[in-house]
């Protein structure tokens, strides 16, 4: 038997639950994601450009060229549900079992109906599987749809779906896998039906506002009394939920429910998280532990980040600022999976610790580049006085600059890669953690959003310099509140003289103070926090205006002590001198003059007599 892992090729219009899906699966050691795809004409042409390459025996039938290079593919039965342009997912499970009925499929649904399984067996698929199931039922179906062991007599049995009712009566109804001879009963009544997509429809109403909750209630800035507010109203739903399913429910159509969640417990909102929950409070041993295990927390974790609020809390302009909160997750999005492809490169590669240092530079800016490419668009072209010119070449000439003011000052880096590749320990305070400990986790957490957010920023920093007020761009990528050339104008203006404080003061004051400020992923946004590290040779290294910064600090320092002091001193025989003897004094003068005033007052009442 051949140790070769086994290849699989992920299809999915969600690049949330695709990634969270990719970094379980690499988990495994014998599985291996080799492509993906988000829409169905471009899966279909990967799967023709791996027949391409496996079919070296030109008597090799395509099928058996491809199931020998490719042993599963995973679709998402949901793909193409919100563009009716593009290729549904039963579609396509179809089109992949004719072209290739070989190549075994898994679909994956998250809607727990018994019409989606027979539908999805009728289609062509090779394996049915629910996204919201526990990472051990989806690792066993895995493998047992790639040995075709898959039993579809496991599901609940269903009766089909035979009526001549109008299709856009009941759209939700559709011919099912065939049925034995003693399953076969009269159609299901119209009012049958009519129950079921009522129940359907309301069960979907009510998990996307369940998931909106589970959102709001991740959100760590929450006050008492509205988090206990968002938590009465989850128990609404679940109860809501409850008596929809009950109440609505067509014994004919349906499956028994899943057991219900208790309440106090929060449903993760989206299903890639289900994948790599850990338990809370779980304690995490100062011990070595597997390198992909590591590498999925702490991805996993950002990709958690990702999902919730982007809004920038520092008070720090920013580049990605600019952009639109779909496009803003979207590039995060980007970075982290380029990232991962980078560290999965620089393992197969057996690159040394020592050797990460020079080769520092190079995989920062190979990661720019590549992002860069597939954020914007590899031929993505505007117009510009009538010639089309290609975007991305004229982003990448800027690498130079991206380099120096963004890419080189991400600290750290190293370590990281270090610490991710190798389980090198990372130095906290002076004091080495291992890889497992909460407080090299916590540092490394930290030290991966920052390169997120510096890399982001990296991509944005040339397409702002060099295309701000191309109306084609602003409407593809930019915020709706920034698309006037004037608030344009105003941002990059905020991000100049962010850049010239910061190299000129912020920069020098950070190394004297041997610290790095850090934008993370926190809370209800992005927000900066400070670390120590020893920066002696940078600190040797200023020269100019930078070394005056860091003399007037020193200055200060050496001077406003002692300053404080005098004026205090001063101060104190100023306040003595005023209110002890100037006081007194015009407390004697304001006397005399009252004196004065009663003698004339009486000497005048004396006189009327």
């Amino acid at each position: 038997m051949s140790d070769r892992p086994l290849q699989l090729m992920l299809i999915d219009d969600d690049p949330v639950f695709r990634l969270g899906l990719r970094f379980w699966l690499n988990q495994f050691a014998d599985l291996t994601v080799i492509a993906e795809s988000d829409n169905g004409v471009d899966a279909l042409e990967q799967l023709q450009s791996q027949v391409a390459i496996s079919a070296s025996d030109p008597a090799t039938t395509p099928a058996i060229a491809l199931h020998e290079q490719l042993k599963l593919v995973i679709l998402s039965l949901s793909l193409g549900q919100h563009d009716p342009r593009q290729m549904q997912g039963l579609s396509l499970c179809e089109a992949i079992r004719q072209r290739y009925s070989q190549l075994p499929v898994l679909l994956l649904s998250s809607l727990d109906e018994p019409l989606i399984a027979a539908a999805a067996q009728q289609a062509g698929a090779s394996g049915f599987c629910l996204k919201s199931v526990n990472t051990t039922t989806l690792n066993q179906t895995i493998r047992q749809v790639t040995t075709g062991q898959f039993d579809w007599q496991k599901l609940t049995p269903t009766r089909a779906v035979i009526t001549t009712v109008d299709s856009e009566v009941t759209p939700l109804v559709r011919d099912v896998s065939p049925i034995p001879p003693a399953q076969l009963t009269a159609a299901p009544s119209a009012l049958t039906l009519l129950r079921h997509n009522l129940r359907v429809q309301g069960l979907q109403q009510i998990d996307a506002a369940i998931a909106d909750l589970t959102e709001q209630l991740r959100n760590l800035d929450l006050s008492l009394l509205n988090r206990a507010v968002l938590a009465g109203r989850y128990r609404e739903l679940r109860a809501s939920r409850w008596l929809v399913q009950r109440l609505l429910a067509t014994p004919d159509l349906t499956t028994p429910p899943t057991p219900e969640q208790p309440a106090s417990q929060v449903i993760p909102s989206h299903p890639e998280s289900a994948l790599t929950q850990t338990t809370p409070g779980t304690p995490l041993l100062n011990t070595v532990i597997d390198q992909h295990r590591l590498q999925a927390l702490l991805f996993d974790r950002a990709l958690s980040n990702i999902q919730t609020n982007l809004n920038n809390q520092t008070g720090i302009p920013l580049e990605i600022d600019i952009l639109r909160e779909d496009k803003k997750r979207e590039l995060f999005y980007l970075v982290l999976r380029k990232f991962e492809e980078l560290l999965n490169e620089l393992r197969y590669s057996q690159v040394q610790p020592e050797q990460l240092i020079e080769k520092r530079s190079p995989i920062l800016l190979n990661l720019w580049q590549d992002v860069t490419t597939d954020f914007i668009g590899k031929y993505y072209t505007i117009t510009q006085r009538e010639q089309a010119i290609e975007v991305v070449p004229n982003l990448l000439q800027a690498a130079d600059s991206v380099q120096t003011e963004i890419l080189e000052k991400i600290p750290l880096v190293s370590s990281l890669l270090e610490h991710l590749l190798f389980h090198t320990p990372l130095l906290i305070n002076g004091t080495p953690y291992s890889a497992g400990n909460p407080e090299s986790l916590a540092r490394a957490e930290a030290l991966l959003d920052h390169l997120l957010i510096q890399v982001a920023n990296g991509v944005m920093q040339p397409l702002l310099n060099q295309f701000p007020n191309v109306e084609k761009i602003k409407q593809d990528f930019y915020d709706r509140q920034l698309m006037s050339s004037r608030d344009i104008e105003r941002f990059r203006n905020n991000l100049s003289w962010r850049y010239r404080l910061a190299r000129i003061v912020v920069e020098p004051t950070d190394i004297f103070e041997s610290q790095y400020h850090l934008f993370v992923f926190q809370g209800s946004g992005i927000k900066q926090i400070q670390i120590y590290a020893p920066r002696t040779q940078e600190l040797e290294e200023l020269s100019g205006l930078r070394l005056l910064v860091t003399v007037a600090l020193e200055t200060r320092d050496a001077i406003a002590p002692r300053l404080r002091s005098a004026i205090s001193v001063v101060g104190s025989g100023l306040v003595y001198v005023l209110t002890e003897v100037v006081g007194r004094g015009i407390g004697l003068i304001g006397r005399g003059v009252l004196k004065g005033i009663g003698y004339w007052q009486e000497g005048d009442r004396t006189r009327r007599r």
